[in-house]
């Protein structure tokens, strides 16, 4: 049972003035967002609005210039193998790229960081990765290698290598953008189903029927800046800039 189910009304995600620049650039420009425990979050804007950077920098990948990110407790950002060993277990992160290792099959794709990150018997890894590969609906690949599978399939173990690891909180960047429609569903279906489970998520989407389906709360994005959020029923109904406006209109 992944971590993320145990308890619920708890912020786990708190991002308070965050500027991000590179260069003179400044691409996240005093950004805020709190994320409770067992929340799905769907953050949509324009590309270049800033989406992706914040999760890169929420997740670690990225270091801030001003502000601050508590992700479970711990503040992002602190120096030292150990407090970057504390934020992989508490976040799972999932690209646009499959990532796989192309040598190993599925089930060594998903043991590989239980066994020598988390120091995990080889039995009890294996044990782990027949259990996320039921939950994202493969348990028939688990002997097969990545060039076997469709772009869905292997994103769907993407995302199984993520769970395995129990994250407190699992981001999501653009995870559908180089799939076909057919495919796409297949990998929404598997976030739905974790955020009925109570999984705590960070979606950065363009799939606005996904946003409006499963999302607690959306973010827009325009920018560099949090320029509307809200509950999504709420936000999508009635968007208090024109900014919004066009941007929902255009996604019709």
């Amino acid at each position: 049972m992944p971590a993320a189910l145990e308890q619920a009304n708890e912020s786990v995600v708190s991002v308070k003035d965050v500027i991000k620049e590179f260069g003179p650039l400044r691409v996240l420009d005093g950004v805020g967002l709190e994320v409770e425990r067992g929340q799905t979050v769907a953050i949509v804007g324009r590309s270049g609005s800033g989406k992706s950077t914040l999760l890169r920098c929420i997740a670690g990948l990225e270091t801030v210039q001003g502000g601050s990110i508590t992700v479970c407790g711990h503040p992002v950002g602190r120096p030292g193998s150990a407090a970057r060993a504390q934020l992989r277990r508490d976040v799972g992160m999932v690209f646009q790229s499959y990532n796989l290792f192309p040598h190993l099959n599925v089930e060594r794709n998903i043991t590989l960081a239980l066994t020598l990150v988390k120091k995990e018997s080889k039995g009890e890894a294996k044990r782990r990765a027949a259990e996320v590969l039921a939950m994202v609906g493969l348990t028939d690949k688990i002997a097969s290698y990545p060039e076997q599978l469709s772009g869905g399939q292997q994103q769907r173990v993407a995302i199984a290598r993520s769970l395995a690891l129990q994250p407190q909180v699992m981001l999501f960047d653009e995870v559908t953008s180089a799939l076909d429609p057919e495919l796409t569903a297949e990998v929404l279906g598997v976030m739905e189903n974790l955020a009925h489970q109570g999984m705590t998520m960070i979606s950065v989407t363009h799939e606005m029927g996904f946003a409006r389906r499963v999302a607690d709360v959306v973010v827009f994005m325009h920018q560099g800046k949090v320029w509307e959020t809200g509950p999504t029923a709420e936000v999508f109904a009635n968007p208090r800039t024109a900014e919004f406006k066009q941007f929902v209109g255009s996604e019709l």
